[in-house]
């Protein structure tokens, strides 16, 4: 099945517009998962259903040689889409805010370039596309499921690599160190419970909303007065609640936020000084305070050797020049990618979308179709294809 490059980075562009008109959140990527489903059949690879939205397909599966896995997750965000691109989310309040269609559709290119020259491939190659990457644990669903056990002929998943396109990074940079290349998370809760009443007469209430500013306040100086200055962390409050009338004081009064943690053995300890700092403050302010702090993904933390194997793939794509950038490391976002680093050895890269591009999780982000490309050719070199660039036959 001979395939011309042009034309795979042209078809993967159209999908990438289609998916990301059409966007679905996590565990509800139906429509996304009959599209990935549709293609890999069109191109007579072999795929099952994993992680229910999920999807795993085999290339080369007898190849002798070493098995590795190539991720892309499939989820929107629901956030309201201010773009002006032509392929629009037509789902109101859901978007591509993260880049999701554009790995899909990258593994798309990836998927149809190898197949077309599967007996060239040196081992076998396992595509995973997966659901629920944000906020819903998608790749421990995968694992699961048994997405690394391979077929009877190919045996399990060796080594695992994944990337992501990162906005405020050039175009032709890249980030892929040995250890820890994106941060732990976590996500807190305190609820605030008072006594209201009449806005005109403060000394018969105990104000919630007051004991809440003071909290958001105070938990600023975790981060400058509790821990370490070399200690990479965040913690940021996000939301703020205290419905009422404008001359009522409100019973209750709820904040939440997000925690960030280069080290994921530091996140209890950031939790425990939250907890402490808002009853204390709450104390203070004569009102009680309850605080829920859950963990979300652990720091995503590559192998040295597969880093090093990216690393060198990511330079014969994008250049000597590629590693030339300012970017400090780990980022304090997150990913689930973390799973299957701790399940397996493997690697994790984060490629420039634009030093200008609009962040991730904003409504004016929209993917960079110029990554397809690169993106897709790092990949096809981790599994042993031939370059599209050098070898098009």
């Amino acid at each position: 099945m001979h395939v011309e490059w042009p034309e795979v980075l042209a078809e993967a562009t159209e999908v990438r517009h289609a998916l990301h008109r059409r966007p679905e959140l996590a565990w509800a990527e139906t429509e996304t998962a009959g599209a990935v489903r549709a293609a890999l059949a069109a191109l007579d690879i072999p795929f099952r259903e994993c992680a229910r939205t999920g999807t795993v397909a085999y290339l080369a599966s007898s190849a002798p040689g070493r098995h590795i896995a190539l991720r892309a997750d499939l989820d929107a965000m629901p956030i309201v889409e201010s773009t002006e691109v032509g392929y629009t989310s037509e789902v109101a309040g859901v978007m591509h805010a993260c880049g999701h269609d554009g790995h899909t559709a990258t593994l798309l290119a990836v998927a149809r370039w190898l197949k077309s020259h599967e007996r060239q491939l040196p081992g076998p190659v396992t595509l995973l596309f997966q659901p629920a990457e944000e906020g819903g644990h998608g790749a421990r669903e995968m694992i699961e499921d048994g997405c690394f056990a391979g077929t009877s002929d190919s045996g399990p998943v060796a080594e695992v690599f994944g990337w992501h396109n990162w906005p405020g990074l050039a175009v032709g940079h890249a980030i892929c160190p040995d250890g820890a290349v994106m941060s732990a998370n976590g996500t807190f809760r305190v609820r605030l419970r008072g006594a209201g009443g009449h806005a005109s007469q403060p000394e018969a209430t105990r104000d919630p909303v007051l004991a809440a500013a003071a909290v958001t306040v105070g938990l600023q100086q975790v981060v400058s007065r509790r821990l370490a200055p070399h200690t990479a962390a965040v913690v940021a409050v996000t939301s703020l609640r205290a419905e009422s009338a404008a001359t009522v004081t409100p019973d209750d009064a709820e904040l939440a936020g997000s925690v960030r943690v280069a080290q994921t053995a530091d996140r209890d300890h950031v939790f425990d000084l939250i907890t402490r700092v808002a009853e204390g403050i709450a104390s203070a302010h004569e009102v009680s305070a309850t605080v829920e702090a859950s963990p979300r993904y652990d720091a995503t933390v590559n192998h040295a050797g597969p880093a090093a194997e990216l690393r060198e793939a990511l330079a014969s794509v994008l250049g000597d020049e590629w590693a030339g950038h300012d970017v400090g490391v780990p980022v304090m976002a997150s990913e689930d990618f973390s799973y299957y680093l701790r399940a397996l050895p493997g690697a994790f890269a984060l490629i420039g979308a634009g030093a200008t591009a609009s962040p991730l999780h904003s409504g004016n982000y929209d993917f960079n179709d110029d990554l397809i490309d690169p993106a897709a050719r790092v990949l096809i070199r981790l599994a042993g294809g031939p370059d599209p660039h050098v070898d098009s036959r």
